[in-house]
């Protein structure tokens, strides 16, 4: 078997186990759901078809073992349960295990299979009181039209009586229309004339062409309190599992002939004729208008849907490499530096030809960068969904209620900040569950509900993205944190200091108040981690939290890692870059502008103080001071800050570059990148900047 095919069914296996262990925790909440019991039989369904058709033969063999139990799920012979979910989430780990055991060669491990599928039968036994399990229908197909779109032919005719029943067909019609898309034809060739007409009776019948995805089960519901009163056929004509190479569909006569209303003989005396099929039977008396338009409205229906379909497939996503991807990015990185290098060079020329040319590689540039950087923005809430495990496991370890919820899972970010993000936030939710959330008991004495929660939520915010995780918990203990701090010679024992310094010293290597010491936490390992893994990611990290109400983490993050907008600035003969979403203004610092005060300076901007930093005397540069400086004012987690420079040059689209292993530890400069001369502008990390200068504020 082809690598790369058993490549892509891995890829896709992951994708669907994914899938599975999210409808798994929404069934154990939603237990009848039938809808979500179908979606778990179809994950495992697909599993099973594809691994066996790739040569994963155990993998197979196992989740037919499953598959089989949810099969007698959706027919009612077996209860969704708390250990049926505990089993199926155990078994799709043993799954994911076996994938991950095929892509490195490790031989499988099949006493893990067979313990699960024994605990399996036996769960099933003990529900049918000891018998043995009931056979199952054949699991290597699904159901007709069973959660796919599939179209089906409908002919409704009501009994005449049938309005003395308290019936409106017309009500079960709008009840078709609600299942899907559908195309209703009325036939009225059974309407007798006036004085034989019968004003309480019903002579019209229907046809019904309908594309849903419920199943004929459900569509037969539809019409169960009439079915005895009137004639109701259901055919499936068209299943959306079948790949039809040409969106075509029946002729009329086909049609016709499979429904009933024309003989095949009077079908192949009328094909002798050169006339179009449905005039020629209505003008020859075999059949009614009405019965052709129905057959027409059919034709058209499902050759719409056919082509719909194909074209939904054929502009469906694809899958590609993240090394790809990288390297787009690389290569689009490498092209805006030239694009600054070609746009300098026609300004110097001044060569009106190259100066159109270079306008034009910049705009098409512009959006080359940002559909390659789009490409690498992913849904937030991919990584919101692998947490409800991690709580519902967690929150049974340590015998607490929690029920997790999150916000703005459609927030989107760079799948690389995506990727580091997961360490942090797991480290956050489980502090929150041990720490934070309290026993049900505890909080049922507190006056709070039995169960916790743990909010997850994420928003934009300019070029950022806000992720917050929220507990309803006990808070942090001010006194406790206050108290370690002074332990480790943290601060002094007299000291003042407000909240948000002191529950910075959470994130410091080996600092814990946890009086025991759980699997979970307690050690004072982990709050250090996601710092570092923020400060990696150029983010910030702060915390807010109230005693006996819960806690807040507030992580800021930047959307991508990749390509900023910027602002170019110089100092002397330096070049710097800062974030253009956090520049609010730029002006002129005059003497009369700035004051030199306690704890550092303070322009005046229009009456109000703003506090700056020289980066001149941040990054001791020499030179001759120019008599009008600019200052450049920022908005930083909520805060004004402004930096001095010489000259402010403009915009800049910026490839971020590493500096290396040997200046990763240098605070307040985040990168580099390089100007279209060749020169070396570091990017400001403004966070880092501004902490430091409240840290020297802080000590004067």
């Amino acid at each position: 078997m082809n690598d790369q095919h058993r490549e892509a069914f891995a890829e896709e296996a992951y994708d669907l186990l994914a899938e599975l262990e999210t409808s798994l925790l929404e069934l154990e909440e939603r237990p009848d759901d039938k809808d979500l019991i179908g979606r778990v039989f179809r994950s495992m369904h697909t599993i099973k078809g594809s691994g066996a058709m790739f040569g994963f033969d155990d993998i197979a063999a196992f989740t037919h073992e499953v598959e089989t139990v949810f099969d007698m799920v959706r027919d009612n012979v077996l209860p969704v349960t708390g250990e049926l979910i505990n089993l199926t989430l155990q078994a799709r780990d043993h799954i994911r295990w076996m994938l991950d055991a095929a892509s490195t060669g490790e031989a499988p491990y099949r006493q893990g299979s067979k313990t699960i599928a024994d605990a399996f039968k036996k769960l099933v036994q003990d529900k049918q009181g000891g018998a043995p399990p009931l056979p199952s229908p054949d699991p290597t197909a699904l159901p007709a039209g069973h959660g796919v779109l599939s179209t089906y032919r409908i002919r409704f005719r009501p009994s005449p009586g049938i309005f003395a029943t308290g019936s409106n067909p017309l009500l079960l019609l709008d009840e078709l229309k609600g299942l899907g898309e559908c195309v209703i034809t009325v036939h009225t060739d059974t309407i007798p004339g006036l004085e034989e007409i019968d004003p309480e009776a019903c002579y019209a019948y229907w046809d019904i062409v309908l594309t849903a995805d419920k199943g004929m089960d459900v569509i037969r519901d539809v019409f169960i309190f009439v079915e005895d009163i009137s004639e109701v056929t259901i055919d499936l004509v068209d299943h959306g599992d079948a790949c039809a190479e040409e969106p075509d569909y029946k002729r009329i006569g086909e049609i016709l002939v499979e429904r009933g209303d024309l003989s095949p003989e009077d079908l192949a005396s009328t094909l002798k004729e050169k006339k179009l099929t449905g005039d020629i039977l209505v003008e020859s008396g075999h059949i009614s208008r009405d019965k052709v338009d129905a057959a027409l409205a059919e034709q058209r229906h499902v050759r719409e849907m056919r082509g719909k379909r194909q074209t939904e497939e054929t502009s469906s996503g694809i899958r590609v490499a993240a090394e790809k991807l990288d390297s787009l990015v690389n290569l689009v990185g490498e092209l805006v530096t030239v694009q600054a290098r070609l746009s300098q060079t026609a300004s110097l020329l001044n060569h009106t030809v190259l100066t159109a040319v270079a306008e034009e590689v910049e705009r098409l540039t512009g959006e080359l960068r940002d559909n390659t950087l789009n490409i690498r923005m992913l849904p937030i809430g991919t990584t919101f969904g692998r947490f409800r495990r991690l709580v519902r496991d967690l929150s049974r370890e340590l015998g607490k209620e929690i029920e997790m919820t999150t916000e703005g899972a459609e927030t989107e970010l760079d799948k690389t900040v995506i990727e580091r993000l997961n360490d942090p936030l797991v480290h956050l939710i489980r502090n929150s569950i041990d720490h934070g959330i309290e026993t049900p008991d505890e909080r049922q004495a507190a006056g709070k509900p039995r169960k916790g929660t743990v909010h997850l939520s994420a928003v934009h915010s300019g070029a950022h993205v806000l992720i917050r995780i929220r507990d309803d918990g006990r808070g942090l203990d001010r006194e406790a944190i206050r108290a370690k701090a002074v332990e480790k010679g943290l601060i002094q024992h007299n000291a003042e200091i407000p909240d948000k310094g002191l529950f910075a010293f959470i994130f410091h290597a080996g600092f814990s108040t946890a009086k025991t010491i759980t699997s979970v936490s307690g050690r004072g390992v982990g709050m250090d981690v996601v710092k570092k893994a923020i400060d990696a990611l150029k983010g910030s990290i702060e915390i807010t939290s109230e005693k006996g109400t819960g806690a807040t983490v507030t992580i800021k993050l930047p959307l991508t890692l990749a390509i900023i907008e910027g602002l170019l600035v110089s100092v002397h003969d330096r070049y710097f870059i800062l974030p253009l979403a956090i520049v609010e203004e730029c002006v002129e610092l005059t003497g009369t502008d700035a004051t030199g005060a306690r704890g550092g300076d303070i322009a005046h901007i229009r009456g109000k103080p703003v506090p700056y930093i020289r980066l001149r005397r941040e990054f001791s540069i020499n030179g001759n001071i120019p008599d009008t400086e600019q200052i450049v004012v920022t908005g930083i987690n909520g805060n004004r800050m402004g930096f001095v420079v010489d000259t402010v040059i403009g915009e800049h689209q910026t490839v971020i570059k590493s500096l290396g292993t040997f200046y990763g530890d240098v605070e307040g400069i985040s990168g580099a990148t390089i100007l279209g001369d060749g020169a070396v502008a570091l990017i400001l990390d403004s966070s880092h900047l501004l902490a430091r200068v409240e840290a020297q504020q802080s000590v004067r």
